[in-house]
């Protein structure tokens, strides 16, 4: 049984550990509201790109781009997994990445047998999970959302994009967590490349087809268009990232402030009874002993 000392000293550090939580816990706030504002900006923008785009591609039937080439075999896959550069948020990371690895080790195998696999890992926290598996890793991009910039989104799919449009690689899936509301992050997997028609997500829309004027034309707006279009994507993503990032440190340096105060309040407890049964005790040798003294 710990004795007061012990108690008294255990009190004092949970009773700072509290305090650095409750301040992660505000910084991740603030991080958390430029972040939502971020993704909540690139949404729509994302959007109206999409429905753009697939109106156009709908009106012209006879398009082709490397970029949207199906492949007939499936010989090389590129996984992107976005990851966080910090630890303390609870299982944001770990949910996504066994999410990841079932995919990899059970879904591509059932489905391509033959495949071969290239990992490409963003932030720290990937890096350093997905090290202990034999899977090839092609490329790494740690430490990138300190200071997150577009230029990051399209050095990643850069390398992608010739390697898709060279024939090296057969399609490109991302797994990220999505930023759904502060208490919420969904881990989803998305198709990069090749990329799909938007009019699958778009089917409330499929009746109005607008009537746009185009210049210089239909073929020369899609081939500027769609390499846009998945920078824009990449972008998206790790914005989705950030956003859920910072909400699920937020709840998770919650509960730790919440549980450490309930651990306070036990703890005190536990030192008031001890404390007051050692003071018992105290009163007890006394008046024995003067009991004793007087016989």
């Amino acid at each position: 049984m710990a004795n007061l000392k012990e108690l008294r000293n255990r009190i004092a550090g949970v009773k700072n550990t509290s305090k650095i939580t409750s301040a992660m816990k505000m910084v991740s706030a603030a991080k958390l509201r430029r972040s939502q504002d971020a993704i909540e900006s690139a949404r729509p923008y994302v959007k109206k790109l999409n429905e753009v785009m697939s109106n156009l591609v709908e009106a012209s039937e006879s398009y082709e781009n490397p970029l949207s080439e199906t492949r007939k075999s499936i010989e090389n896959i590129a996984v992107v997994v976005i990851g966080s550069d910090r630890g303390l948020c609870g299982a944001f990371n770990n949910n996504l990445f066994k999410y990841a690895w079932n995919y990899i080790s059970v879904d591509i195998k059932r489905d391509y047998p033959d495949a071969n696999v290239g990992l490409i890992t963003v932030g720290k926290k990937a890096v350093s999970f997905f090290k202990k598996y034999d899977t090839p890793k092609t490329s790494s991009f740690p430490d990138i959302f300190a200071h997150l910039e577009f230029s990051i989104a399209k050095d990643i799919v850069g390398g992608l994009k010739e390697k898709f449009t060279s024939g090296e690689i057969d399609k490109v899936v991302v797994f990220v967590n999505e930023f759904v509301n502060i208490v919420r992050q969904k881990p989803s997997r998305h198709q990069l490349l090749p990329i799909e028609t938007i009019s699958q997500e778009s089917e409330s829309h499929s009746n109005f087809n607008a009537d746009y004027i185009y210049e210089p034309g239909q073929a020369e707006i899609l081939d500027e268009l769609i390499p846009k279009l998945i920078d824009i994507s990449m972008w998206r993503f790790l914005l989705e990232s950030n956003a859920a990032e910072q909400a699920a440190r937020m709840m998770a340096m919650d509960n730790a402030t919440r549980n450490a105060k309930e651990l306070v309040d036990n703890l005190n407890l536990e030192y008031n009874r001890k404390r007051q049964a050692a003071i018992t005790t105290e009163m007890l040798e006394i008046v024995s002993g003067a009991e004793a003294l007087s016989n």
